[in-house]
């Protein structure tokens, strides 16, 4: 069986959006997948810190993460690649002037910072474990690096942004807005450089709009049951809906496991 190299995302793929949790089915697939001497990885737009955890639990050691900016190669973060610092303080610098609350991650950790409380008054709390670090200090025009932002604003707003996208962005929570660096195409690329294999020998599973970016035509791209109709349209296959043991039944389909 020739190897083939696996990059599976997360959230709504091996699991369960209902519960959070992987499903068996997936798990198992995995496994079989390693057993049979292919390689296997996540693809993921988790930061390291919040996605490292994961990996454990599903048993494997290689990882794009941060939206492709990330790669972890047996356990160990070779690379982490912060955002365009010079678009990044364009974005940041419009939001503010529009009276927006921003937080800024600096660092591959729970830690956000920002010059006042503004995000938290304005939208609440981030939707993820977080430690605020309010700093009236703050030196915007300073950093020299910024990994992820995040801003108070309200979707329907949106038109106000002239520089929303000179960076990739997305809302996982309506209530704000994040930028992050959105390469995952890119992320699995250099991933297969540094591995000298072929990527035409790559497998994609994903189910979402941000999976869409990893469907190319070099490669094998597979949408679950579940995914949105824009992803399943680019798909090679569409399997089962995750929750119906989608990813074990394309693995086995195509003789992978």
């Amino acid at each position: 069986m020739k190897k083939k190299y696996f990059f599976f995302d997360i959230d709504g793929t091996l699991t369960d959006k209902a519960t959070g949790e992987v499903l068996p089915s997936a798990r198992v697939a995995l496994k079989e997948l390693q057993a049979k001497g292919h390689f296997v990885a996540i693809a993921t737009g988790r930061a390291h810190y919040k996605a490292s955890g994961f990996l454990e639990n599903v048993g494997l050691h290689d990882m794009v993460c941060c939206g492709g900016g990330g790669l972890v190669i047996n356990d160990e973060l070779i690379r982490n690649t912060p955002l365009d610092l010079e678009k990044a303080k364009t974005i940041l610098k419009e939001e503010l002037d529009l009276g927006y609350g921003a937080l800024l991650m600096l660092d591959d950790s729970v830690d956000v910072y920002a010059k006042d409380d503004k995000f938290r008054q304005q939208c609440g709390p981030r939707q993820e474990p977080t430690h605020y670090i309010i700093d009236p200090n703050l030196d915007y025009d300073a950093l020299d690096v910024i990994y992820k932002m995040y801003f108070s604003i309200p979707r329907e707003e949106e038109y106000k942004l002239k520089h929303k996208d000179l960076l990739g962005n997305l809302r996982f929570r309506p209530e704000y807005l994040m930028y992050q660096y959105d390469e995952k195409h890119k992320g699995i690329m250099d991933m297969m450089d540094y591995l000298h294999a072929p990527v035409e020998d790559v497998v994609v599973f994903g189910d979402d709009f941000n999976d869409m970016v990893m469907f190319d035509p070099q490669w094998t791209s597979i949408a679950m049951g579940n995914a949105c109709q824009e992803l399943k349209d680019k798909a090679d296959f569409v399997t089962k809906a995750n929750t119906d043991d989608g990813i074990y039944y394309a693995c086995e389909k195509f003789g992978w496991i």
